[in-house]
Parts: structure tokens; sequence; C-alpha cells
């Protein structure tokens, strides 16, 4: 056989190889029989009938290119490794020169792309120092105080911005209740501007079992049309005035929060310290992670093909459906919620795709470099800490991730530890 290899852009290129001699020989031998298998001659049986007669049969054009299914796959192969090919999609094939002397196959591949690496060795990136101040501390009580408060009936019964004022009321658009205006009982935070605009201003001042007729206008782009831009009465009344009562700062409130293994204030005030230390020591390390690889992907060239960057959109996309059904949720709905549509929402993660793809071209090329490989026990190591984190057994594990996979991953990751342990050198 011989081959021919030109690559064009984005890492597509043109592979020929011309099949001759034996092997194109045998290829149409081999097609000539399949067929001859299925020709029916009158006084023999189905395929049994002599090789001359039945080639009679035989269209020459249908033989040739039985045959070049038979050799495709080898001739192929044989290109590939003629040209130390490594491909990453299914080749298209098209056809030149067929003849019963030879035949030469044309193969559309996408190899993976070549990086060119920039500087990743002994980069200088600083991590940010982790201090937990006495007003961090205090701001993450508060904030459990306020997530344990209690609504709680005002003793002077007068509505103030911050209460919580259950009220009654019906609203009239030229004298007429108009649908939907109407509610009783209903539990209104004054300040929350969850009403329309100047209608909560009015309830406060409001004492219990007042009522009052309050005048409001619509906004222009209100969702109902014969209300959008109109004036309108609602009558309202105050049956009973709420306010949020925050628990105090002691034991009682440790009691209640029942974190576990703390049971003094003391011990929960080091608890949350130790928490948001943890939080600002993850986020330190996140933030210096992504500037060190920034720095590295940013350094590196590389030209993606398109189908690599169309191959983690749709597998992105795959994910945040599968997110969506946990929190109960399908695609449809979402549009339906947020107005975009599936189209719009791949286009927003092909964004983040091309970025991603890059990052594991980059680390793939360094492991390359460096000569970084994962061992057997490695793998099989990592297949025993997934199975493991997910209560199964190692067989199961492997039934859903090949080996290859695995190995891969650990190649990259040994890429940017490399990256890290040289950083700042």
């Amino acid at each position: 056989m011989k081959t021919t290899w030109i690559l064009g852009e984005q890492s597509t290129g043109v592979l020929k190889v011309t099949v001759s001699g034996d092997v194109w020989t045998s290829a149409q031998e081999k097609a000539f029989n399949k067929l001859a298998q299925n020709v029916e001659l009158p006084g023999f049986r189905k395929g049994q009938a002599p090789k001359a007669l039945i080639r009679k049969q035989l269209k020459e054009s249908a033989i040739l290119m039985e045959a070049v299914e038979n050799v495709a796959n080898e001739a192929y192969l044989f290109g590939l490794n003629e040209h130390k090919l490594n491909p990453i999609t299914t080749p298209q094939l098209d056809v030149e020169g067929l003849t019963e002397s030879e035949v030469t196959l044309v193969f559309d591949v996408t190899v993976a792309p070549e990086v060119t690496l920039g500087e990743y060795k002994g980069l200088s990136v600083q991590r940010q120092e982790v201090a937990v101040e006495q007003g961090d501390i205090d701001a993450r009580l508060n904030k459990m105080r306020e997530d344990f408060a209690e609504l709680v009936v005002k003793e002077d019964g007068v509505v103030a911005v911050g209460d919580t004022a259950v009220i009654d009321f019906e609203g009239f658009k030229d004298g007429v209740a108009f649908d939907g205006g109407k509610g009783e009982n209903h539990p209104l935070v004054i300040g929350s501007n969850s009403f329309i605009p100047g209608f909560e201003d009015q309830v406060v001042n409001m004492t219990v079992n007042e009522e009052k007729e309050i005048a409001v206008v619509f906004p222009e782009d209100y969702g109902a049309a014969h209300l959008a831009g109109a004036p309108v009465i609602f009558k309202v009344k105050v049956n009973e005035v709420k306010v949020r009562q925050v628990p105090e700062l002691n034991d009682d409130f440790v009691k209640d929060v029942n974190a576990p293994g703390v049971a003094t204030l003391e011990e929960l005030i080091e608890k949350v310290r130790m928490d948001i230390y943890g939080e600002k020591e993850k986020a330190a390390s996140d933030a210096f992670d992504n500037e060190l690889l920034g720095k590295v992907v940013e350094g590196a060239s590389v030209e993606i093909p398109q189908v690599m960057i169309d191959d983690e959109t749709n597998a992105m996309f795959e994910d945040f459906k599968r997110r969506l059904e946990q929190q109960g949720f399908n695609i449809e709905m979402y549009s339906q919620i947020t107005g975009q549509t599936e189209e719009f929402l791949k286009e927003q993660i092909g964004r983040d795709a091309a970025g991603k793809v890059k990052v594991r071209l980059v680390l793939s090329a360094i492991a390359k470099s460096e000569g970084l490989e994962a061992s057997d026990q490695e793998v099989d190591s990592e297949f025993a800490s997934i199975a493991s984190a997910y209560n199964m057994e190692v067989d199961q594990v492997k039934q859903y991730i090949q080996p290859q996979q695995i190995a891969y991953d650990l190649r990259l990751k040994k890429a940017y530890d490399f990256i890290k342990e040289s950083a700042n050198n």
C-alpha cells in the first residue's frame, strides 16, 4: 500500500491510501464470494452455480465497492501507522481511481491537535494569605440568628418597615372589582416590594383592625393588559402585625442550632471560625490554581478542531440537563421559565467548552513532554477510590468507566501537580 498525508486547518487532513497487488486482488475475491452466495440461477442451488456464470450476473462495480468495504479498515489502520496519526473522530471515506488493478481510498481525518507549549515551569503566582477576622465571625453568627428568627405578634400593632402585616385586600378599577385583586390574611413583608409600587408605603403606620383605601397605579409594563398603567383603589384591612424576633446569642441558641459536637457558645464560635477558615482556604487555593493554570494555558497555542468543541459542548449540556432533573426540572420547563432556548443555552455553554478542551490539551502535552504516565497500580487504586465513594464494587465501576479514561485523567492530574510543585521555585 502507498500512502500520503496532508494536514489542513483545525487538525483535519487528508489521508490517501492506494491499494493494489495481492491485497486488492484478495479483497475482490472475498467480495465476489460474498455476493455469489445470493445469486440464483435456474438448475442450480442458490450460490452453487459455476463462478463463470455467476460472474456474468454480477456487476463489476458491485464487486469493486464490496471489495472497498473489505479493505477499507485495513488500509485506514495502515495509513495511521505509517504516518503515526492519532485520530479523534471516525473518518469520512471517499474513493478515487476504482479499477480492478487498484483503488485509492481517501480518508478525511481529524487528529489530535499539536500543542505549542509556553512557559509552565517555575511560574510566579502569589497565593492569598488566609485570615479570619472577628467581623467575619460576627456576620456568620448574625446570619445564623436570622435563620432561626421567628415571627411574633407586635405588641403596639403599628405597621413599620420590616414588619409582616397580615392583611385582607381587594382591588377596584373604575369602581369594579377585578380578577386576581383579592386576598385574605395575606402576609405582606413591608419593604419587600412584592406588591405594586406605592402599595406597601401606604400600609406603613396602619394599625390592627384599621381599614383604609389605597390608591396606586399599575406599571405600564404590567403583565395583565387590562391593568397595565391603570389607576386602581385597594380596600385594605390590617388583621395582625408581626415582627421578626431574632434569638439571643447564648447556650440556648446553641441547642437550637444542634451542630454535631457543639454544646456551648464558645464551641459554636470556634466551629464558625474553623468553617470560615476552611472556606477561605479553599477559595485561596482555587484562586491560586486558576491563576497558575490560566498562565500555563494562556502561554500555549493550539488550533482546536471544532468537533472537539462540539463534543465538549454536548457533554456539558447533557450534564446540565441531568442537574436540572435532580432538582425536579427538565430542559423544556427551564426554557419556559427563563425564555432561553436550547440553541441559546448550547451557544453559552460552547464558550466555556473551548476553554476546557484547551486546558486538557495543554496538560496532556505537558504530561507527554515530562514523560508522566499513570501506572497500572495507580489506575487500580483510583478505581477502588471511586467504588468506595459510590458504595459500589470495582467491577461495577469498570462497566461505566474505561481504564484508559482513568489513566488519562491521572496523567492530567500529574501534569498539573508538576506545574504546581515547580511554581514559585
